[in-house]
Order: C-alpha cells, then structure tokens, then sequence
C-alpha cells in the first residue's frame, strides 16, 4: 500500500470502509477494467485548439466541486456554452458541501468521477497515480504564469491546472471603518487592533451589530483560511515555506517586528483575546455571514480574494464591500501572498475519450468561462490583469511561494504532516488559538509557539534537516 494512499485513509477514515464496500462489485469497476485496453494517454493541455480540436469526441463527466451555490445555475450556464463546442459531452456537477474531507475519502475509493478539485492531502510523489498531466510545467509555462502551476507540479509535470488565482487579504465593509473614523487602511497587527476597536467602540450602542472582525470559526474550513497569510505576505519572501519555514529554526517564534507567521497567528490571538469577534466563536453562521457583513453587522473576515463577490452578493450593499491586504508591513514595504485557489484535477483511471473531453472542458474553464474573474481573482493566464475589486494591490508587491528544490518536493508536506501542525490542511494552529483565546484561564501565545515549535522541530528531525 502507498504511503499517500495510508494518509489519505488516516485522514478521513470515518465513512471509507462504507464507500469501499459501496464500490465493490459495481459497474464503475467493469467500466475500469475495460478502460485499461485504452492506449497510453498523450494529449496535454497546450495541444488543444478550443473548438478546432476533438470536436467529436463523446463522453459523460462528473465534476465534484466544492462551489455548491453554482451547481444549479452558473454551471449549468457553462455546460451550455461548453456544449455548443463539444456537442457530445455531458456533464454533471456534484456539489460537495464539506469538500476538504469529503474529497479526500472519494479520492481514496478510486471511484469519484472524472474531474475534482486537488485536495491538499495528496503528496506530490503520488499525483500522478491519482490524477492526468496535464502536460511539462515548462511548456504550459508559455500560455499559463508558471508561478502557480507549482502547488501540483513534479518531476516538470503538473497534474492540477489553477481554477483562479486568490490573492490573501482581509475582505472588509468600507462604510463600517469609515463610520468608525478609520480613513486610512491598517497596515501593521497594531493598528489592525486599533481600527477594531474603534469599530467596537463606535457600534456599541447598536443591537444588531455582531463583530468588528467575525471569525467564522464554526465552520472549521474557514479557519483554514489564517495558515495562507505566514509566507510571503508575512516576510516579502517567496523562498520561505522552502527555506524559513520547511528548513528553518523555530519558525513560529516571535521576530519582535510584527512579521512572519508569529504576527499573523498572534493578530487572532489578539483580536479574539480582546473581544473584536463575535461573542461566542463556535456559534458562527457562515452562510448568514455574508448577509451580515453586507449589511454592516460585521467590519471583516479574514478570507481569501475569492470570498469578495460571495459577500457582495449577501444583500443589497455590494459597493460597500471592499478587499485590504493583511496588515503586516516588512522593512517599510508591504506585500501580499498570491497562489492558486482549488485545482482541477483528472481521473487517472478514465477512459481516454473521458480524459479528452475533461481536458477540453478544463482548458475552456479556464480561458474562456469567466470563472476567475467573476469569484475574485485571476486566471493564471499570463498578462492578466487585476479585477476592479483588487486594484488596491496594483501599488503591492505580489509574492508567490518558489518550487521546492528537486528532491525536496514533499519536503514540506512530510515536515506538516509528522507535525500534525496541519499548515493549510487542517487549520489546526488558528482553531487551537481561538479555542485558548476565549478560555479565562487558556493556554498564553508564548506557550503556543513553544509547543508548535518543539512539533516541528521534531517533524523537521525526522526527516534529517539540520540546522545551521
């Protein structure tokens, strides 16, 4: 058994023995038996011409997505214009609601459809006995900024294509700071502090306003949301996760400057220990949420650029809702972390016909769909410019995590995972903060980092990194 497929179980393994024995004996395993006759699978993503090539091609697809809210119409919409090109191929989306776990129990099955979104839980050595290339990194690197086709990228093969490009920031309503005298955006975790709480003193009096900052922590997945603000928008380094983080000494400690992972997990701690959130965390609405910051109930949350069309669309104040980077300022300069949202990934164990149409259909998601663009982000085309909702990041250096070297590639992954720390897996470190946070007697940051660092440090043991 692979090492990938044992953590895929480990991870999700409640509800794995039932889809297991669900899928024995079904037709689905027939149809991959047959599916083995197929010749080896060639066609890359840069080799298809959008509506010159495989125009006959027939096929049935099934897209898992964790975009619920689309599945009944926007999809559908794309479907149709999809079809008046490929006229044979359909197409059906599964919306998935608690998709980071949900996704992985599938994956581990084999038996999940034709195209998902690339969960986190998969080791890069291991992408391609789950998924399709999509073609060599340094090719697609023509059409697509090569930058972000690293997270699901080895040996200069990428088996995840970008659906949109997310940029880290704080989503927030421009009339509620205003209202608050808060005429200049935060740009360190002290003045973010102090912004909040004027929001709190000024809506004091006001029975329906529920937090100057709203964590979301009930929804857990949310949380998830902290861990992509420690790398480069926290120290203008897009070498960190690599070398500060994966191979650095006591990363989560204290700089004394209000940078690095320390400031952003410490910005929770304070903003939860202060009282800036809502009053009791594990009671959050994440859906009534986005009605609530709409309409003024809430200053912000901290959720990545795709969030901004979801909260405009909350009510009937869309211009009210705005977009900030993450206050952390490093040496005078600001900057903010950029990477790709969910990628799409193909079946491995479809047939060819299917593998065609999906490649068809992803490369049309992402050139001609909208689909970025409208979700608040980019495409990872190259040359594409920013929407109107993040032109505030025009005069902000964007910083997008380097490759890992050649030979290291899971480095990262297998440090996280021996930590149990679970950076940008679990949420663990910012749901063990609020949880502290709200305690009268909880656990002190300092004691946090200290215990995050020992987990780390022996992960980092483990796997003979040696410190300078």
């Amino acid at each position: 058994m692979r090492k990938n497929f044992k953590r895929l179980l480990a991870v999700t393994l409640t509800g794995a023995m039932t889809l297991s024995l669900a899928a024995c004996g079904s037709k689905d395993d027939d149809k991959k038996k047959d599916d083995k006759k197929d010749e080896a699978f060639t066609l890359t993503l840069d080799q298809i011409k959008l509506g010159e090539d495989y125009t006959s091609v027939k096929a049935d697809l099934k897209f898992l997505t964790h975009k619920t809210d689309k599945v009944d119409n926007t999809f559908q919409d794309y479907i149709k214009e999809f079809q008046k090109l490929y006229p044979n191929v359909n197409i059906e989306y599964e919306g998935i609601t608690d998709y980071a776990n949900d996704i992985t129990t599938r994956l581990s099955t084999g038996d999940w459809g034709e195209i998902c979104m690339v969960p986190t839980t998969v080791d890069k050595d291991e992408l391609e006995n789950y998924f399709v290339s999509f073609g060599n990194k340094s090719k697609l690197g023509e059409s697509y900024d090569e930058r972000f086709l690293n997270n699901y990228a080895f040996s200069d093969k990428v088996y995840g294509m970008p659906s949109m490009v997310n940029l880290q920031g704080i989503v927030y309503n421009k009339k509620v700071f205003e209202e608050a005298g808060v005429t200049e955006l935060p740009k360190t975790p002290d003045e973010f502090l102090a912004a909040l709480k004027k929001i709190k003193d000024n809506k004091k009096d006001d029975k329906k306003f529920v937090a100057p900052l709203y964590t979301n922590f009930a929804a857990d997945w949310t949380m998830n949301a902290w861990d992509a603000y420690i790398d480069g928008g926290a120290t203008g380094d897009a070498d960190f996760v690599n070398t500060g983080l994966t191979k650095g000494k006591e990363p989560f400690s204290d700089r004394g400057d209000q940078t690095g992972p320390y400031a952003v997990y410490n910005t929770l701690y304070e903003v939860v220990k202060q009282g800036l959130t809502e009053e009791d965390p594990t009671t959050t609405d994440w859906e009534g949420s986005k009605g609530m910051i709409n309409r003024g109930e809430i200053g912000c949350m901290v959720l990545g650029s795709w969030a901004i069309p979801q909260m405009q669309a909350g009510g009937d104040n869309a211009d009210d809702i705005a977009y900030m980077p993450f206050p952390i300022t490093v040496n005078g300069k600001q900057y903010a972390a950029a990477g790709p949202d969910y990628c799409y990934g193909i079946n491995v164990n479809s047939s060819n016909d299917q593998k065609t149409a999906a490649m068809c259909y992803i490369k049309w998601l992402i050139e001609k769909s909208g689909f970025a663009e409208s979700e608040g982000g980019i495409t990872g085309i190259k040359g594409s410019k920013l929407p109107d909702a993040l032109t505030i990041f025009d005069s902000i250096e964007l910083v997008v995590n380097k490759a890992a070297a050649a030979g290291e590639e899971t480095l990262f992954n297998d440090v996280n995972n021996d930590s149990e720390l679970g950076i940008n897996v679990s949420g663990a470190i910012p749901k063990q903060i609020v949880e502290e946070a709200i305690k009268k007697d909880g656990m002190e940051m300092k004691d946090m980092v200290k215990e995050w660092n020992e987990k780390w440090t022996t992960a980092q043991e483990n796997h003979d990194i040696k410190f300078e």
